[in-house]
């Protein structure tokens, strides 16, 4: 039987309670050995839910630990820099979640270091490791739909996130939080984005005004190869968690994406009905798994990571790049960001 590997976890919020389940329950590789958070009880909760031997109340203290093969960054957005920087200092092996920060001066900078200190790095994107959505690039890759010439993405989520997260400040905008998945895919089927153009605006939650940030927006892309695409992010998919993409080819077209939970139909004299996916971690929870038992395989066997820090930094650019389309009201060249 081959030695499992000791992984600390940075970050114990609802993501990371999540990963800490995963890490315990179904990630076969893994033994968590350590938490850290800077809210005490948060770190001291998780460790004892999941019989964690050490919790630490910061990160420096976590990547300082001598029995920690690798570590696990599921932090807030705006602390991933520094925590990145810190474990490639100490040679850490690191798995970092989406978005890998809210700058691209940051996102660069943590490239610089993590190159330099010549450390083994993993992007989280957990979308590519969904059946449905490696699927349609495995039939792309095939040639079954000919050429792809126009991606659609749509990201709806069924309710609105507290104020106070929704703050660009905190958030990165609802562009960086929400599209940078659907950029990391049509990049991922189509190749890189040329332009991107967005519009957008308040159209659902009246509240979110004061927070600067938006409740809908569309967003038009070419990529580099004269091929186009669209997607659409909500926040009010109120009818439950409605995640898709769609790659239209010379051949024929390819959907990747569900609505309904439970494959069943309820057929009644009122209509027919079906339940829906309540959230992200319902709908993602299988792929959420299948990419830490991916990175953790990359480790013990010296493989190269499918995503890479260039894959963060390149889809951080196109969200910077729509971003900033959505404030000008104009087309951006993505290159120039």
């Amino acid at each position: 039987m081959k030695k499992k590997i000791n992984v600390g976890l940075i970050g114990t919020g609802r993501l990371g309670n999540m990963y800490a389940e995963f890490l315990t329950t179904r990630v076969t590789k893994a033994n968590l050995v350590a938490v850290a958070d800077i809210i005490p009880e948060r770190a001291k909760t998780c460790a004892e839910k999941f019989d964690v031997e050490k919790a630490y109340f910061s990160h420096q203290e976590i990547n300082d630990a001598k029995n920690l093969d690798v570590v696990i960054v599921t932090a807030t957005t705006g602390n991933h820099k520094e925590i990145v920087i810190d474990a490639a200092q100490k040679k850490k092996t690191i798995f970092c979640e989406k978005p890998m920060t809210l700058t691209l001066d940051d996102a660069r900078e943590m490239k610089s270091v993590v190159e330099k200190n010549g450390v083994f790095y993993q992007q989280g994107y957990m979308r590519r490791f969904d059946k449905g959505f490696a699927a349609v690039k495995k039939k792309i890759d095939e040639g079954v739909i000919g050429q792809p010439v126009v991606f659609r993405g749509s990201s709806r989520d069924p309710y609105l996130p507290t104020l106070e997260y929704l703050y660009p400040k905190n958030s990165g905008g609802q562009i960086l939080d929400m599209a940078i998945h659907d950029f990391d895919i049509a990049r991922w089927y189509m190749g890189d984005v040329d332009t991107v153009y967005s519009v957008g605006g308040v159209l659902a939650f009246p509240e979110v005004e004061q927070t600067g940030d938006t409740d809908n927006v569309v967003m038009a892309v070419k990529f580099d190869s004269g091929t186009l695409g669209e997607v659409d992010i909500s926040r009010n998919g109120v009818y439950g968690y409605d995640i898709r993409a769609e790659v239209l080819g010379t051949k024929g077209t390819l959907k990747a994406g569900y609505l309904r939970d439970t494959p069943i139909l309820v057929l009644t004299k009122e209509g027919v009905t079906h339940d829906v996916v309540p959230y992200f971690p319902e709908r993602f929870c299988d792929a959420y798994v299948a990419q830490l038992n991916d990175f953790l395989k990359n480790v013990e066997t010296g493989s190269e990571p499918m995503i890479t820090i260039d894959d963060g930094i390149a889809g951080l650019q196109v969200a910077v790049a729509a971003t900033d389309s959505l404030h000008k009201g104009t087309v951006v060249k993505v290159k120039d960001y």
